[in-house]
Protein backbone atom coordinates (compact mmCIF):
# COMPACT_ATOMS: atom_id res chain seq x y z
CA UNK A 1 0.00 0.00 0.00
CA UNK A 2 1.48 3.38 -0.97
CA UNK A 3 1.62 6.32 1.44
CA UNK A 4 -1.32 8.12 -0.17
CA UNK A 5 -3.59 5.10 0.14
CA UNK A 6 -2.39 4.49 3.69
CA UNK A 7 -3.22 8.06 4.73
CA UNK A 8 -6.61 7.79 3.05
CA UNK A 9 -7.31 4.55 4.88
CA UNK A 10 -6.54 6.09 8.27
CA UNK A 11 -8.63 9.18 7.53
CA UNK A 12 -11.49 6.91 6.50
CA UNK A 13 -11.08 4.82 9.66
CA UNK A 14 -11.20 7.97 11.82
CA UNK A 15 -14.65 8.70 10.29
CA UNK A 16 -14.43 12.51 9.98
CA UNK A 17 -18.18 12.82 9.54
CA UNK A 18 -18.68 11.76 13.18
CA UNK A 19 -16.39 14.47 14.58
CA UNK A 20 -18.79 17.47 14.43
CA UNK A 21 -21.28 15.50 16.53
CA UNK A 22 -18.56 14.65 19.06
CA UNK A 23 -17.48 18.29 19.31
CA UNK A 24 -21.07 19.31 20.02
CA UNK A 25 -20.85 18.06 23.61
CA UNK A 26 -17.79 20.13 24.55
CA UNK A 27 -19.19 23.13 22.70
CA UNK A 28 -22.53 22.92 24.49
CA UNK A 29 -20.86 22.69 27.91
CA UNK A 30 -18.62 25.62 27.02
CA UNK A 31 -21.51 27.74 25.73
CA UNK A 32 -23.48 27.05 28.92
CA UNK A 33 -20.45 28.27 30.90
CA UNK A 34 -20.19 31.32 28.62
CA UNK A 35 -23.85 32.06 29.33
CA UNK A 36 -22.97 32.12 33.05
CA UNK A 37 -19.93 34.36 32.48
CA UNK A 38 -17.31 31.75 33.41
CA UNK A 39 -15.80 30.73 30.08
CA UNK A 40 -12.08 29.74 30.04
CA UNK A 41 -10.15 29.44 26.78
CA UNK A 42 -7.66 26.82 28.00
CA UNK A 43 -10.46 24.54 29.17
CA UNK A 44 -12.31 25.13 25.90
CA UNK A 45 -9.35 24.12 23.72
CA UNK A 46 -8.38 21.06 25.76
CA UNK A 47 -11.99 19.90 26.02
CA UNK A 48 -12.31 19.96 22.23
CA UNK A 49 -9.00 18.11 21.83
CA UNK A 50 -9.91 15.44 24.39
CA UNK A 51 -13.33 14.94 22.81
CA UNK A 52 -11.73 14.50 19.39
CA UNK A 53 -9.32 11.87 20.71
CA UNK A 54 -12.14 9.99 22.44
CA UNK A 55 -14.31 9.99 19.32
CA UNK A 56 -11.46 8.84 17.07
CA UNK A 57 -10.60 6.18 19.66
CA UNK A 58 -14.20 4.99 19.63
CA UNK A 59 -14.21 4.87 15.82
CA UNK A 60 -10.94 2.93 15.55
CA UNK A 61 -11.93 0.50 18.30
CA UNK A 62 -15.30 0.00 16.61
CA UNK A 63 -13.60 -0.72 13.28
CA UNK A 64 -11.33 -3.27 14.95
CA UNK A 65 -13.97 -4.85 17.18
CA UNK A 66 -16.71 -5.23 14.57
CA UNK A 67 -14.25 -6.80 12.15
CA UNK A 68 -12.84 -9.27 14.67
CA UNK A 69 -16.31 -10.18 15.95
CA UNK A 70 -17.80 -10.57 12.48
CA UNK A 71 -20.28 -7.68 12.46
CA UNK A 72 -18.38 -6.07 9.57
CA UNK A 73 -18.54 -8.34 6.53
CA UNK A 74 -19.16 -8.25 2.80
CA UNK A 75 -22.92 -7.84 3.34
CA UNK A 76 -22.54 -4.76 5.52
CA UNK A 77 -24.51 -1.64 4.55
CA UNK A 78 -22.69 1.70 4.56
CA UNK A 79 -19.04 2.67 4.08
CA UNK A 80 -16.52 -0.18 4.10
CA UNK A 81 -14.46 -0.49 7.27
CA UNK A 82 -10.68 -0.39 7.18
CA UNK A 83 -9.92 -3.72 8.87
CA UNK A 84 -12.72 -5.67 7.17
CA UNK A 85 -11.71 -4.36 3.73
CA UNK A 86 -8.02 -5.16 4.33
CA UNK A 87 -6.89 -1.54 4.05
CA UNK A 88 -5.45 -1.75 7.59
CA UNK A 89 -4.49 -4.98 9.33
CA UNK A 90 -6.17 -5.95 12.60
CA UNK A 91 -2.82 -5.87 14.42
CA UNK A 92 -2.02 -2.38 13.18
CA UNK A 93 -5.47 -1.15 14.12
CA UNK A 94 -5.13 -2.64 17.60
CA UNK A 95 -1.86 -0.74 18.09
CA UNK A 96 -3.56 2.46 16.85
CA UNK A 97 -6.28 1.96 19.47
CA UNK A 98 -3.60 1.77 22.19
CA UNK A 99 -1.83 4.90 20.91
CA UNK A 100 -5.07 6.87 20.66
CA UNK A 101 -6.05 5.74 24.18
CA UNK A 102 -2.77 7.14 25.49
CA UNK A 103 -3.30 10.42 23.63
CA UNK A 104 -6.83 10.72 25.02
CA UNK A 105 -5.51 10.01 28.52
CA UNK A 106 -2.75 12.64 28.29
CA UNK A 107 -5.11 15.23 26.86
CA UNK A 108 -7.62 14.41 29.60
CA UNK A 109 -4.99 14.86 32.32
CA UNK A 110 -4.12 18.29 30.91
CA UNK A 111 -7.80 19.19 30.73
CA UNK A 112 -8.40 18.20 34.36
CA UNK A 113 -5.36 20.20 35.40
CA UNK A 114 -6.61 23.26 33.52
CA UNK A 115 -10.03 22.94 35.08
CA UNK A 116 -9.44 21.97 38.72
CA UNK A 117 -5.66 22.11 39.10
CA UNK A 118 -3.48 19.32 40.47
CA UNK A 119 -3.77 20.06 44.20
CA UNK A 120 -7.52 19.65 44.67
CA UNK A 121 -7.23 15.89 44.81
CA UNK A 122 -10.90 14.95 45.28
CA UNK A 123 -12.30 16.51 42.07
CA UNK A 124 -9.05 15.61 40.27
CA UNK A 125 -9.41 11.93 41.14
CA UNK A 126 -13.13 12.00 40.34
CA UNK A 127 -12.49 13.40 36.86
CA UNK A 128 -9.59 10.99 36.36
CA UNK A 129 -11.85 8.04 37.17
CA UNK A 130 -14.52 9.30 34.78
CA UNK A 131 -11.90 9.77 32.07
CA UNK A 132 -10.53 6.25 32.47
CA UNK A 133 -14.04 4.80 32.36
CA UNK A 134 -14.78 6.83 29.22
CA UNK A 135 -11.65 5.47 27.50
CA UNK A 136 -12.40 1.87 28.51
CA UNK A 137 -16.02 2.25 27.42
CA UNK A 138 -14.97 3.59 24.02
CA UNK A 139 -12.66 0.61 23.51
CA UNK A 140 -14.90 -2.18 24.78
CA UNK A 141 -18.06 -1.03 23.05
CA UNK A 142 -17.36 -3.53 20.24
CA UNK A 143 -13.85 -4.80 21.09
CA UNK A 144 -12.87 -7.53 23.49
CA UNK A 145 -14.41 -10.94 24.13
CA UNK A 146 -17.66 -9.59 25.61
CA UNK A 147 -18.45 -6.21 23.99
CA UNK A 148 -21.34 -4.42 25.70
CA UNK A 149 -22.45 -2.84 22.40
CA UNK A 150 -23.54 -6.32 21.32
CA UNK A 151 -25.93 -6.51 24.29
CA UNK A 152 -27.93 -3.34 23.69
CA UNK A 153 -26.03 -1.06 26.09
CA UNK A 154 -24.53 1.21 23.42
CA UNK A 155 -27.41 3.69 23.61
CA UNK A 156 -26.99 4.13 27.36
CA UNK A 157 -23.22 4.62 26.97
CA UNK A 158 -23.65 7.30 24.30
CA UNK A 159 -26.33 9.18 26.24
CA UNK A 160 -24.26 9.19 29.43
CA UNK A 161 -20.75 9.81 28.12
CA UNK A 162 -21.34 11.92 25.00
CA UNK A 163 -24.22 13.78 26.63
CA UNK A 164 -24.46 14.02 30.42
CA UNK A 165 -20.82 13.45 31.36
CA UNK A 166 -19.26 15.44 28.50
CA UNK A 167 -21.51 18.51 28.75
CA UNK A 168 -21.75 18.65 32.55
CA UNK A 169 -18.06 17.84 32.93
CA UNK A 170 -17.03 20.58 30.51
CA UNK A 171 -19.31 23.05 32.28
CA UNK A 172 -17.80 22.15 35.67
CA UNK A 173 -14.23 22.50 34.42
CA UNK A 174 -15.08 26.00 33.20
CA UNK A 175 -17.01 27.12 36.27
CA UNK A 176 -16.01 24.97 39.24
CA UNK A 177 -19.68 24.29 39.98
CA UNK A 178 -22.44 22.08 38.57
CA UNK A 179 -25.95 23.50 38.46
CA UNK A 180 -28.77 20.91 38.11
CA UNK A 181 -30.22 22.96 35.23
CA UNK A 182 -27.17 22.08 33.09
CA UNK A 183 -28.58 18.57 32.78
CA UNK A 184 -31.07 20.03 30.27
CA UNK A 185 -28.52 21.03 27.59
CA UNK A 186 -26.57 17.88 28.46
CA UNK A 187 -29.69 15.83 27.73
CA UNK A 188 -30.10 17.64 24.40
CA UNK A 189 -26.71 16.38 23.22
CA UNK A 190 -27.18 12.97 24.83
CA UNK A 191 -30.51 12.40 23.11
CA UNK A 192 -29.36 13.60 19.69
CA UNK A 193 -26.13 11.60 19.89
CA UNK A 194 -28.09 8.50 20.84
CA UNK A 195 -30.46 9.21 17.94
CA UNK A 196 -27.47 9.14 15.58
CA UNK A 197 -26.43 5.76 17.00
CA UNK A 198 -30.01 4.51 16.69
CA UNK A 199 -30.07 5.63 13.06
CA UNK A 200 -26.81 3.79 12.43
CA UNK A 201 -28.28 0.67 14.02
CA UNK A 202 -31.47 0.97 11.96
CA UNK A 203 -29.33 1.05 8.84
CA UNK A 204 -27.34 -2.01 9.96
CA UNK A 205 -30.21 -3.97 11.53
CA UNK A 206 -30.21 -6.86 9.06
CA UNK A 207 -26.47 -7.50 9.25
CA UNK A 208 -26.39 -7.04 13.03
CA UNK A 209 -29.20 -9.56 13.50
CA UNK A 210 -27.36 -12.13 11.38
CA UNK A 211 -24.07 -11.74 13.28
CA UNK A 212 -25.58 -11.72 16.78
CA UNK A 213 -25.01 -8.02 17.48
CA UNK A 214 -28.07 -7.32 19.64
CA UNK A 215 -28.48 -3.57 19.38
CA UNK A 216 -31.60 -1.84 20.68
CA UNK A 217 -32.95 -1.84 17.12
CA UNK A 218 -32.44 -5.59 16.73
CA UNK A 219 -34.22 -6.18 20.04
CA UNK A 220 -37.17 -3.81 19.53
CA UNK A 221 -37.58 -4.06 15.75
CA UNK A 222 -37.34 -1.33 13.11
CA UNK A 223 -40.92 -0.12 13.63
CA UNK A 224 -40.47 0.58 17.32
CA UNK A 225 -36.97 1.94 16.63
CA UNK A 226 -38.56 4.72 14.55
CA UNK A 227 -40.89 5.64 17.44
CA UNK A 228 -37.87 5.56 19.77
CA UNK A 229 -36.05 7.83 17.31
CA UNK A 230 -38.94 10.28 17.25
CA UNK A 231 -39.10 10.41 21.05
CA UNK A 232 -35.38 11.14 21.35
CA UNK A 233 -35.40 13.99 18.84
CA UNK A 234 -38.62 15.46 20.21
CA UNK A 235 -37.18 15.15 23.72
CA UNK A 236 -34.03 17.01 22.68
CA UNK A 237 -36.08 19.81 21.13
CA UNK A 238 -38.22 20.08 24.27
CA UNK A 239 -35.16 20.10 26.55
CA UNK A 240 -33.39 22.96 24.80
CA UNK A 241 -36.63 24.98 24.67
CA UNK A 242 -37.17 24.44 28.39
CA UNK A 243 -33.58 25.49 29.11
CA UNK A 244 -33.99 28.64 27.01
CA UNK A 245 -37.36 29.63 28.47
CA UNK A 246 -35.89 29.33 31.95
CA UNK A 247 -32.54 31.03 31.33
CA UNK A 248 -32.71 33.27 28.25
CA UNK A 249 -34.30 36.69 28.02
CA UNK A 250 -33.44 37.80 24.47
CA UNK A 251 -35.28 36.70 21.33
CA UNK A 252 -31.92 36.25 19.56
CA UNK A 253 -31.13 33.44 22.01
CA UNK A 254 -33.70 31.33 20.15
CA UNK A 255 -31.90 31.54 16.79
CA UNK A 256 -31.28 27.78 17.04
CA UNK A 257 -34.97 27.30 16.20
CA UNK A 258 -33.85 27.54 12.58
CA UNK A 259 -32.62 23.95 12.95
CA UNK A 260 -35.99 22.57 14.06
CA UNK A 261 -37.36 22.32 10.48
CA UNK A 262 -34.25 20.31 9.56
CA UNK A 263 -34.94 17.88 12.39
CA UNK A 264 -38.58 17.63 11.32
CA UNK A 265 -37.49 16.95 7.73
CA UNK A 266 -35.16 14.24 9.02
CA UNK A 267 -37.98 12.55 10.92
CA UNK A 268 -40.22 12.57 7.85
CA UNK A 269 -37.43 10.90 5.86
CA UNK A 270 -36.89 8.24 8.52
CA UNK A 271 -40.57 7.33 8.72
CA UNK A 272 -41.10 7.30 4.95
CA UNK A 273 -38.06 5.18 4.05
CA UNK A 274 -38.35 1.58 5.22
CA UNK A 275 -35.27 0.20 3.40
CA UNK A 276 -32.35 0.24 5.89
CA UNK A 277 -29.63 1.25 3.41
CA UNK A 278 -31.58 4.41 2.49
CA UNK A 279 -31.00 5.77 5.99
CA UNK A 280 -27.23 6.07 5.50
CA UNK A 281 -27.39 9.64 4.16
CA UNK A 282 -29.29 10.74 7.25
CA UNK A 283 -26.39 9.92 9.58
CA UNK A 284 -24.39 12.86 8.31
CA UNK A 285 -27.52 15.01 8.07
CA UNK A 286 -28.49 14.46 11.72
CA UNK A 287 -24.92 14.86 12.99
CA UNK A 288 -24.48 18.16 11.17
CA UNK A 289 -27.93 19.35 12.24
CA UNK A 290 -26.94 18.72 15.86
CA UNK A 291 -23.67 20.59 15.37
CA UNK A 292 -25.52 23.51 13.74
CA UNK A 293 -28.02 23.59 16.61
CA UNK A 294 -25.18 23.98 19.12
CA UNK A 295 -23.34 26.58 17.02
CA UNK A 296 -26.50 28.68 16.66
CA UNK A 297 -27.18 28.35 20.37
CA UNK A 298 -23.69 29.72 21.07
CA UNK A 299 -24.16 32.46 18.50
CA UNK A 300 -27.38 33.47 20.23
CA UNK A 301 -25.48 33.90 23.48
CA UNK A 302 -22.78 35.99 21.82
CA UNK A 303 -25.32 38.22 20.08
Amino acid sequence: MNDHNNISAWLHAARPRTLPLALSSSLMGSFAALHDGRFRWNVFGLALLTTLFLQILSNLANDYGDSVNGADNAERVGPARAVQSGAISAGTMKRAVVVTSVLAFISGILLIGAGVGYTHWQPWLAFLAVGVVAILSAVFYTAGSNPYGYKGFGDLFVFLFFGIVAVCGTYYLHTGILRPAVFLPASVIGLLSTAVLNLNNMRDVEGDAKTGKRTMVVMMGSGMARIYHLLMIAGAMAAILLWSFRHESSATSFIYLLVFPLLARHLVFVFRNKIPRELDSQLKFLALSTFLLVILYGLGILI
